[in-house]
C-alpha cells in the first residue's frame, strides 16, 4: 500500500524532532582537555590550577564530590568562552585517586581527575641531576636515527609524512632510534643525552627541531608516546645514561591550541601586526635603555609563527610553572635545557626557576645564553647566578648558561694568529672572567650545535685542529658537550640550507654508509672518534678532570697551558699550541704546579714522559698529560 505523501512528510518530520530531542538529552561531555592531564599528592606546594577547555564551558559552574585532602578553592572565567580555571588544595593528608568534578552548564559533565603517587622521591634513578662529571651528547632526534618506521607517517599532521631529500621536512629519526644506540654512546664516554625537543610540533614547516610546541603536554607523534618516552628515559637510567629535556619559555608554534583558541587576549603578547624582536638582551640591565628598546626585546615574537606568552600575567605563569614540574616528576629526566633562556619576562624566570628548584634541588639547569663576542663574559654572567647585586630587580637563580663566549674564544684561538689581546689570548681572557659566575663548573661548553657552523667546517676540515679542539673541550671546566657527529666529522654550515643538521650516517637502513661502526667510518673519522672515545673516558674515570682546580697561565708564543689538580695529589697538564709550527716549550716556567712531579704518561697516546723539562709540541696539537 502507497503511503500518501503528506503522510510521509509528517513522518519523517516526526522523526527528525524525535531524533533532535534525543540528541539535546544526551550527556555530551563538552571537555576536550585539562592541563595538567593529571597531578600528584604530596607536591611542595599544595596549590594546583587547572586550565579545562571545551566549548561553551564557560557558563558553567564548577562543584566537587567530597575528597579527603582536597579542596575547590573556587573556579574562573575567562575572556574566552571555551574555557574555565578550576583552583584546588592538596594538602599533605591527600591520598592517591580520582577527583570527581562536575560542570553545571547547559550541559551537565562529570570529570574523574586523576591525583597519582609521586615516584621521583624514592627512586635514587630518576632525577638524578646533571654535574661537571658529565659528557653530553647533544642530538636531533628526527636526524640521529629511525628505529621505528610506524610512526614515520602520522595522520593530521602538517605534513603527515617524511621527505629525507628536505632539510625542512622530517626525516623518521625517533626514540627508539636513539635507544638503540645507546651503547654506541657509552662507548663514546657519553654520560647524558640531550635531544632537542621531544614535545608535539604540529607545524606546518620544520616541525622536525621541535621549538613551536603545538601542545605542552604531549610527545611528539614522530616519536614515539608519552609512554614510549618514560620508558626511554628508564632504559638510558638502566644503561647509566642521564637525560636532559629541552624546553622552552619564551614562545610557542602557532597551531598551539592556546593560541588557536586563546584563554584570553592577554595571555598573550600581541600587536597590531607581526613585530619581530630585536634580540638584544643587554636592553634588560642596560642603564640607559630606551623603553621602546627594552619592549622590543621581550614583549614580541621570535619569528613569525612563534607567539610570545605573556608571563607577566600570574594565570600564565602558574600554566607553564606547573607543566614543567610535570614533566620532571612524569618522566625522571635528569635535566632541563632552557632554550631562548634571556628572552623570557625576568620576573617570571626568577619565580619559575625557584619553583623548579624547590620541588627538584637536584635537578641539573642550563640555559641558552646565547652572547655575541662584543657582550661578553659579564653579560653571559648575569643571566645565571653570579656575584653582581640585582638589576632593576632581577637575580637569575639559573645554575649555569651554555657558554657561547667560551666558544667563540676557543675558536678564534684556533683560527686567527696570538696576540696580546687575540687568538689564543682570547681564551685566556674569558676564562679569567669566571670571577663573575657563582660557579663557572656549572656552565655547559661545547664546539657547535644545532643553531651554529659545524665546528669542523669553521676549523677549515683540519683534523688537528679538530682534535685540538676536543681535547680542550674534554680538559677544561665545565660541563663538556658535543653535538652528534663531531666525532666522526660531520661537517657544513647552517646557511643557506641548514646542512649543519643532517642525518647521522647509518641511522636509516639502506644508508651507504653506517658512523655507528669502526667498519663503516673512513680513517679520519675513525682516528677522531677513536680520540673523542679515548680521551672521554680518561675524563669519566678521572676526577680530576670533572671537578679538579684549574690553574692557568698567560698564553706566551701561542702556546696555552694550563692545569687540573686536586687536593688527592692527581694533576693533569694540558699545552695547546695553536700555531702552525712545532714549539719547543720549557717547562720552568711551570714550576709552582710541576712541584713534586718528576715524569708524566701521555694520556691519548700512553707513551711515558722521562722527564718534565721541555715539551715538544706538533702544530696545532694538544698535549694531554697526567703527572706523576
Amino acid at each position: 500500500m502507497r503511503v500518501p505523501q503528506t503522510l510521509l512528510a509528517l513522518l519523517l518530520t516526526l522523526c527528525q524532532l524525535a531524533a533532535s530531542a534525543t540528541s539535546l538529552n544526551k550527556p555530551a561531555a563538552p571537555i576536550s582537555r585539562i592541563d595538567p592531564t593529571f597531578w600528584w599528592v604530596g607536591m611542595k606546594n599544595p596549590k594546583l590550577q587547572l586550565l579545562v577547555h571545551g566549548p561553551g564551558l564557560a557558563t558553567s559552574r564548577v562543584t566537587m564530590a567530597a575528597y579527603p585532602g582536597v579542596t575547590l578553592e573556587g573556579f574562573q572565567r575567562l575572556e574566552s568562552p571555551n574555557y574555565l580555571l578550576v583552583n584546588l588544595t592538596i594538602n599533605s593528608t591527600a591520598q592517591p585517586g580520582k577527583l570527581q568534578l562536575t560542570f553545571n552548564g547547559k550541559q551537565k559533565t562529570t570529570y574523574a581527575y586523576e591525583l597519582r603517587a609521586r615516584t621521583t622521591p624514592g627512586d635514587k634513578s630518576k632525577v638524578q641531576g646533571i654535574s661537571s662529571a658529565d659528557f653530553i651528547y647533544l642530538l636531533m632526534p628526527d636526524r640521529f636515527a629511525n628505529g621505528d618506521p610506524t610512526n614515520d607517517v602520522v595522520k593530521g599532521n602538517r605534513p603527515p609524512g617524511l621527505a629525507r631529500d628536505s632539510m625542512y621536512a622530517r626525516h623518521g629519526g625517533d626514540l627508539k632510534g636513539i635507544e638503540q644506540h645507546f651503547d654506541y654512546l657509552k662507548e663514546l664516554g657519553v654520560t647524558a643525552i640531550w635531544p632537542t625537543p621531544v614535545v608535539d610540533n604540529n607545524m606546518p614547516k620544520a616541525g622536525y627541531h621541535g621549538y613551536a610546541l603545538t601542545d605542552y603536554y604531549a610527545v611528539d607523534p614522530h616519536y614515539g608516546t608519552n609512554e614510549d618516552y618514560v620508558r626511554f628515559v628508564q632504559h638510558a637510567h638502566e644503561q647509566g645514561l642521564k637525560v636532559i629535556h629541552d624546553v622552552v619559555l619564551n614562545h610557542i608554534g602557532s597551531f598551539n591550541y592556546l593560541w588557536l583558541d586563546q584563554p584570553a587576549k592577554d595571555w598573550f603578547h600581541q600587536w597590531p601586526s607581526f613585530t619581530r624582536g630585536n634580540y638584544r638582551n643587554g636592553t634588560v640591565n642596560d642603564p640607559h635603555v630606551a623603553a621602546l628598546d627594552r619592549k622590543l626585546f621581550s614583549n614580541t615574537w621570535f619569528d613569525t609563527t612563534m607567539p610570545d606568552p605573556a608571563q607577566e600575567n600570574p594565570l600564565v605563569e602558574t600554566y607553564l610553572i606547573q607543566n614543567f614540574l610535570w614533566w620532571v616528576e612524569y618522566t625522571g629526566v635528569d635535566g632541563y635545557r632552557v632554550d631562548t633562556y634571556t628572552y623570557s619576562d625576568p620576573t617570571f624566570l626568577m619565580h619559575w626557576g625557584q619553583a623548579i628548584l624547590d620541588e627538584y634541588p637536584q635537578l641539573g639547569m642550563f640555559g641558552e645564553t646565547w652572547m655575541q663576542e662584543a657582550e661578553g663574559v659579564a653579560q653571559q654572567a648575569f643571566w645565571t647566578r653570579n656575584v653582581f647585586p640585582p638589576v632593576n630587580g632581577f637575580k637569575s637563580n639559573l645554575p649555569g648558561a651554555i657558554d657561547f663566549i667560551l666558544r667563540q674564544a676557543l675558536l678564534e684561538s684556533l683560527t686567527k694568529p696570538a696576540g696580546f689581546a687575540e687568538g689564543v689570548s682570547k681564551l685566556y681572557y674569558a676564562v679569567q672572567g669566571d670571577w663573575m659566575y657563582e660557579d663557572a663548573s656549572r656552565n655547559v661548553i661545547f664546539l657547535d650545535n644545532h643553531d651554529v657552523d659545524r665546528v669542523f667546517s669553521v676549523l677549515g676540515e683540519d683534523v688537528n685542529k679538530q682534535k685540538m679542539a676536543l681535547a680542550w673541550l674534554l680538559t677544561e671546566r665545565g660541563i663538556p658537550q658535543i653535538y652528534y657527529g663531531t666525532e666522526v666529522l660531520m661537517k657544513n654550515f647552517s646557511r643557506p640550507d641548514g646542512l649543519l643538521r643532517e642525518d647521522f650516517p647509518g641511522g636509516w637502513p639502506g644508508d651507504r654508509q653506517n658512523a655507528f661502526t669502526a667498519a663503516g667510518r673512513t680513517p679520519a673519522q675513525q682516528d677522531v672518534h677513536e680520540y673523542v672515545r679515548r680521551l672521554a673516558n680518561y675524563r669519566k674515570t678521572h676526577p680530576v678532570l670533572q671537578t679538579g682546580q684549574l690553574t692557568h697561565f698567560v698564553p706566551e708564543n701561542g702556546v696555552y697551558t694550563y692545569f687540573r689538580h686536586n687536593a688527592q695529589g692527581q694533576s693533569v697538564m694540558i699545552m695547546l699550541n695553536t700555531n702552525a709550527a712545532a714549539k719547543q716549550v720549557a717547562l720552568s716556567r711551570f714550576e709552582e704546579r710541576l712541584k713534586g712531579f718528576k715524569s708524566a704518561q701521555d694520556v691519548l697516546s700512553g707513551a711515558p714522559v722521562p722527564n718534565l723539562q721541555t715539551a715538544n709540541i706538533p702544530a696545532h696539537t694538544a698535549l694531554v698529560w697526567e703527572l706523576r
